[in-house]
């Protein structure tokens, strides 16, 4: 019990007391065994129970676990300043049985982005996901970063996304994010982040088109198109195609395009039923910033389905998110309207810290389904 003591974690309940003699150890990968001091000797099972058992979870707030000089695995607790060679985890651990399904839902509305990441090690991948200094680009970001992923906040705003940047790295500092610039109401920026990006010679396993505007007023880009529609999909689109070549050198890789339900309030199609992309970028007289975000997100979801369907077959997945409705993003900042609506409902809805699981599910645990338009998917 003197390692427990020395680690905190001595008040426990637990009635595998261990025989004189005993000692309880576990491997790098969570596996707990026992070794036996007088007889010189090591067993999976517990010397009294029979039972195996394994460490469960992440270690425990403020600890991180290092290596020595000689190959073996020490512990750091950061809050009280101490070291020890005894994993904190071994107060906890549980038996390792046959997992039986169960229907009940593992994730609720409740459940946070960190919960949904437990125990998963993102060292060595690589992230670059736009409009993160805020919101849900930024509660991706950091849960991202906090579990060893790189990375990059790619932001219009740099002074922003800098900030956003220190604050994760506040709270832990190893963590490897920085930002870099991405104005997507410029073609001319896209190319200049994605000729810096491979000029960086890094992969790109994680690609997040999560920036948008919403019920903007009409205004045009430096390349001429209606801004709602550029910044919500032409400048991802144009952005994923410059950074494809990284993807495919990166697989297994995905691209997350974050859309919304509004997509399905809108079509792309006149009156006589043909294709018209000229409603794409309307004139002033035709505008109306609703629409225009609706239609912007349907195209997010034509493009979601066409990418997957093109580089699926080369190791690279591409799917659509609708991340939820009525969280209190700064995303309706434009229309006081639907801010004091928001203001008014914000005591009834989910967190950003527990909005941003949304993506954290649909990058990493392979439970999403992809909504199929079969009437539009042609298109592009």
């Amino acid at each position: 019990m003197a390692a427990l003591k020395f680690a905190g974690l001595d008040d426990t309940d637990s009635e595998d007391e261990l025989p004189p003699g005993w000692e309880e150890r576990n491997t790098k990968d969570g596996w707990v065994y026992y070794a036996n001091h007088e007889e010189m000797k090591t067993q999976w099972e517990h010397p009294k129970t029979g039972k195996r058992r394994r460490v469960a979870g992440d270690l425990p707030y403020g600890w991180e676990q290092e290596t020595d000089d000689k190959g073996q695995v020490f512990y750091v607790d950061h809050i009280n300043k101490r070291t020890t060679y005894f994993d904190p985890r071994l107060a906890f651990t549980v038996e390792d049985v046959e997992e039986q399904p169960s229907i009940k839902q593992r994730y609720d509305g409740n459940t946070s982005a960190l919960e949904i990441l437990q125990g998963r090690d993102l060292s060595g991948k690589v992230a670059v996901i736009t409009g993160a200094n805020s919101g849900i680009g930024f509660e991706t970001a950091r849960t991202f970063a906090l579990h060893g992923a790189h990375v990059i906040l790619a932001c219009r705003n740099n002074i922003r996304a800098t900030e956003a940047a220190k604050s994760i790295l506040g709270e832990w500092h190893k963590a490897k994010v920085e930002a870099m610039t991405l104005d997507l109401a410029s073609l001319h920026s896209v190319k200049e982040f994605t000729e810096a990006f491979k000029g960086r010679n890094l992969p790109l396993h994680i690609l997040i088109c999560n920036a948008a505007v919403f019920a903007q007023p009409y205004k045009l880009t430096e390349d001429g198109l209606e801004s709602t529609f550029q910044i919500c999909h032409l400048g991802h689109f144009y952005l994923v195609q410059g950074l494809q070549e990284v993807l495919r050198r990166s697989v297994p890789a995905r691209v997350i395009v974050v859309s919304s339900e509004s997509h399905r309030y809108t079509d792309l199609v006149d009156s006589s039923g043909k294709m018209d992309l000229a409603l794409l970028s309307p004139s002033k007289k035709e505008y109306w910033s609703i629409l225009a975000y609706n239609r912007a997100k349907l195209c997010n979801i034509l493009f979601s389905n066409e990418l997957h369907r093109r580089l699926s077959p080369h190791g690279i997945t591409s799917n659509a998110v609708h991340p939820g409705n009525m969280m209190y993003t700064s995303l309706h900042r434009s229309w006081w309207l639907m801010t004091l609506l928001f203001t008014f409902a914000r005591p009834f809805t989910k967190s950003l810290v527990k909005d941003g699981l949304v993506l954290c599910i649909y990058n990493l645990k392979v439970c999403l389904h992809r909504s199929f338009i079969s009437k539009l998917a042609w298109v592009f």
